[in-house]
């Protein structure tokens, strides 16, 4: 698996457990699919390919203005909670 798939797998974990534990729903919402879908377009063209910093720091912000912002209000939540539910992704993830 490429690091651009496991980008794409760590954000669709953390958008589905931002929906499902925050927004309290069953299945993915419509804003939270369409999340899902621009952060797997936007990672899919990164122009740094396998060489991609976190999106953190990265010198070019691919994102516009308020999906960055969603997708900030996303991470920022899911962050300390991706190691109680998925303490072996988290790890992974920080270790790379």
């Amino acid at each position: 698996m490429t690091r651009i798939e496991k980008e794409q797998q760590i954000i669709e974990i953390m958008i589905r457990l931002y929906c499902r534990k925050k927004l309290h729903a069953n299945s993915l919402t419509p804003e939270c699919e369409d999340l899902l879908a621009y952060a797997r377009q936007r990672l899919s063209r990164c122009r740094f390919g396998e060489e991609k910093p976190t999106c953190q720091r990265c010198p070019v912000h691919c994102y516009r203005r308020d999906m960055r912002e969603q997708m900030r209000r996303v991470m920022r939540w899911c962050g300390p909670r991706m190691l109680l539910y998925h303490p072996l992704i988290t790890l992974r993830h920080y270790i790379r």
